[in-house]
Formats: structure tokens, sequence, C-alpha cells
């Protein structure tokens, strides 16, 4: 990373002020450090669209923290956005003249069509490359940014005054949570949104992406939940709508993964969200993983996000771990030739056994004996761009368990799909053992139920005496789980 960029993005949002720390490299942004602060500045415009004395001073109390931590950057490596709550502040030119001072930098107040443009490049930044057409929704605290693009170019886009703080404030304004407060947030943010639908039509997207804070609250809280992590339903926002019914006020919210300083804005965003479903015709969207911080990152450089964003991510981490890549290629490859006799039908390999491959020994320089707990763990707690936290954590599993013995991965091999990689990676391991590309000549792998057959070519064995035995130990460690190895070494 000698050569790395040092980048930095301020968010002034309605709900939180947020400081983005970017490494930019062989164009990717790494990130560093991510700070965030509720300073519910959306809450603090007064009646005549000042900002009170109070909330000003939370958010200069804020910017003079995140200034003390950009000291010493690059100014042309800095930007700082302000969106709607400032956008709509009659006296706002008061509170970033004395904000400007203590950041350091100049803030700037972005049009909605602005920040809906910086949301949509954020967002495809960690997705990968592909023509569909994306539908991006941002419901922030007091605006909500539509975009339709296809790849990197937007078709259309539009934001609307329309947000998780702002309609909490309106129709919850006392807590209280009732079957009519929901009625009438959600037919108000309707006929809100209605324009959209001119736009907007159903049916131009081929996917829809949620993001930002009201979209990650919701789904890190369905997730929670038992509901399929990454993805909103229209079942689970009912689901979730009847458990906040149940508490009956604001302050009486206790869900497992919605964190505290979301649960007094929950409802109004959820609200909305719901009312976008309804106008839209929507039955689910994915939680997007970038948003307007990351836009403005890849902004600072005037680059386009990487267009395979995930194997960008897989070499980056081999380059800064100092993986073998020759070796990590042999595995990938071999693992993938396996388990493609497995499954002679499919076209391609599951992506996931490839980067597996790849990465298996990102923990070595850590150490030997156990390099591969330490590569499951990196995996697990990386900033790795385009890969959701759940991925990642699929990932770990199969670099855990590509060695030693199996009892650890009972729960990891309870479902046949993830036992198929992870014994097509383990044999991959011991083909290349001696660290050149395996002889795969005359090699055959096949399954019957949770039983697996390898077989050689004649003399395989005694050409290869040491892969020989490794796979005899191999088929012992598997025995001891309710699959089997049978081996027919020639």
């Amino acid at each position: 990373m000698n050569n790395a960029i040092a980048l930095a993005a301020v968010d002034l949002g309605s709900n939180s002020f947020r400081l983005e720390i970017g490494s930019y490299e062989h164009h990717q942004i790494h990130r560093i450090e991510y700070l965030k602060e509720t300073v519910r500045q959306g809450n603090g415009l007064d009646s005549n669209r000042n900002l009170t004395q109070e909330s000003m001073e939370r958010g200069w109390a804020c910017l003079a923290r995140f200034g003390e931590r950009l000291r010493g950057f690059d100014p042309q490596h800095v930007r700082a956005v302000a969106t709607q709550t400032l956008r709509e502040a009659h006296n706002r030119d008061e509170f970033i003249d004395r904000a400007n001072e203590l950041l350091g930098f100049p803030i700037e107040v972005i049009t909605g069509e602005e920040e809906a443009a910086l949301i949509y490049r954020g967002v495809i930044s960690q997705l990968p490359a592909s023509d569909e057409n994306r539908l991006v929704i941002d419901i922030g605290g007091r605006s909500t940014e539509f975009v339709l693009g296809q790849a990197s170019v937007v078709q259309s886009l539009a934001s609307y005054r329309i947000g998780s703080v702002a309609w909490t404030l309106r129709y919850f304004p006392q807590g209280h949570l009732t079957p009519e407060a929901f009625e009438t947030a959600e037919i108000a943010a309707r006929a809100v949104l209605d324009e959209a639908l001119d736009t907007f039509t159903p049916g131009s997207w081929d996917i829809a992406y949620a993001s930002a804070g009201t979209a990650n609250a919701v789904g890190d809280t369905l997730s929670a939940n038992g509901f399929d992590p990454g993805v909103i339903t229209r079942a689970s926002l009912d689901w979730l709508q009847q458990q906040l019914l149940r508490a009956q006020h604001i302050d009486r919210i206790k869900l497992e993964g919605l964190k505290e300083d979301r649960r007094p804005v929950v409802a109004g965003g959820l609200s909305v969200l719901r009312a976008v479903f309804d106008l839209l015709g929507l039955e689910r969207m994915v939680v997007a993983q970038g948003a307007l911080r990351m836009g403005v990152l890849y902004g600072l450089v005037n680059d386009e996000p990487s267009g395979d964003i995930h194997t960008a991510s897989v070499l980056g981490l081999m380059q800064r771990f100092g993986v073998h890549s020759m070796h990590a290629r042999h595995v990938a490859e071999t693992a993938q030739q396996l388990w493609m006799q497995l499954h002679p039908q499919e076209t391609f390999p599951p992506a996931n056994l490839a980067w597996a491959g790849l990465l298996h020994e990102v923990g070595w320089r850590i150490s030997r004996s156990n390099y591969h707990r330490h590569s499951a763990y990196i995996l697990e707690n990386s900033n790795a761009p385009g890969f959701a936290p759940a991925e990642l954590a699929q990932l770990g599993q199969l670099v855990l368990g590509h060695r030693g013995k199996l009892k650890k991965m009972e729960a990891f091999m309870h479902l046949p799909a993830n036992a198929e990689q992870l014994l097509c990676l383990r044999l991959a391991v011991v083909l290349c053992n001696n660290r050149r590309a395996p002889d795969l000549q005359g090699l055959q792998l096949q399954r019957n139920g949770k039983q697996l057959l390898l077989q050689t070519a004649p003399g395989w064995a005694q050409r290869f005496p040491l892969s020989a035995q490794l796979l005899r130990e191999e088929a012992e460690a598997v025995g001891k789980t309710d699959w089997q190895l049978l081996l027919q070494l020639a």
C-alpha cells in the first residue's frame, strides 16, 4: 500500500454526520476508518426552518472532532458535502461558516440531484460489472433519492423531500406507534412520491437496491431475526411493522439487530419504505453496500469503480498479505475442476470456490502452523469492496475448513452445497501439496449421496506417493463426518 492515496469523505446528513477515510490503489478504494455521530440536525429545524442553536452546537462539536482526524490531509483529497437539512435551513450560512473553520475543509451543500448521482456511483462501486438496469433508492433523514441506471450511466434521477427523521417527527410526534399513524404516514409518503411513477416506471429495472441508513437499519434488523440477509421483502416489512405496533411506543422498541441510534427514527423510515414498495409494486429489494460517501471518494480521484469488484478485492487481499499467487491459482483451478466433475451439467463452478482457493493462505504470514484460522479471521473481518458481511463469513468458513479436523465444520457441512465445495477445496490443497500444478490426467471424482469416489489413472499412486498418502489421511478425516471419501488409487 506504499503508493496508496489517502482520501476522505464527510457526509453531513440529517440524522448522522459521517467521516469515511479510504485508501485508493489500483482503481479501488479500501476503507481505513469510519466515524459516525448521531447529530440529528434534521430534528433541529424550527418552525421558520432555522437551525436551533443547540442543533448547531451539536454539529460543530462533531465536526471539530472530524477536523482533528483530518489534519494533514491534502485538501484535494477531502470533500465534505451537506444534504437536505442544510439545503432547507435558512440560517445555513451561519452554521457552515463556523463548521468550515472547525473541519478545516470547505463544506458544500449539494443539490438533491447531485446527491442522487453520487449515491448511484457509490452503490455500483460495490457491485460486479453488469448490463442490468438498476434502481437505487436511498431513504435519508429528510430526503429520498431515486436513481435508475445501467452500468455507470445514470438514466434518470430525482430527489424528494421525505425521509425517516421528517416522517417520524410529523406522524409519530409523541412516539406512539398505532395502526392509524402508520396508515397516515404511508398515505402521505405515497402522495409525495407519486410523481416518481412518471419517470421510474415499474418494469424499467432488473433489480432494485436500497441504500443508506433506513435500508441498513431495516436489513440488519430483519437479518438478526431470521430473514434472508441483505434482502428486504414485502412480507418482512409487514413483520417489522407488527413488531413496532406491539411495542406501542418508540421508547419500548426492543428488536435484535436494531441499533439504538436508529430506534427513534425507524417508524418514519419504515413508513416511507413501505410506501415505496406499494407505489412501485416491488416484491423485494437488495440492501446495497455502497452509498453517498463512496461516491464522493471515487469522485475525488475521478475514477469509475472497478468493473469486476469481487475479483479486484480478492487480488487486493492477495497482494496485501503476500499470498503466493501461482500456488493459490493452482489450488483454485484444481478445486474448480473437481467441482465441475461432480456437476458436469453446470456451465461454471461457484465463484466462492475460486475465491477460497485464491485466499486460503492469506493468513500464512501470521503463523504457518495455524494459518487457516488466521486466514478465516482476516476474511471475516476484512473490508472487501463488493462483498457483503454474510459473503465474507461464508468465504471465511471455507478457508477455515480447508485443512485440519472437520469436527469444527459440522454446522457448515450440514448443507450439501457447502460440504461439496469444502471437500473439493480440501482435495485441491492435498493434490497441490508440492506447490505445483497437479497431474489430473485420468483423475475422476464422482458423488453418490454423501459418498465421494476418487479414482486415479494407472501408475498415479506410484508416481505421487506423498499425494497418495495424504489422500488416504484425508479419506480418514472425512470418514469422521457423515460424508465418506472412497479412494481407488491405481
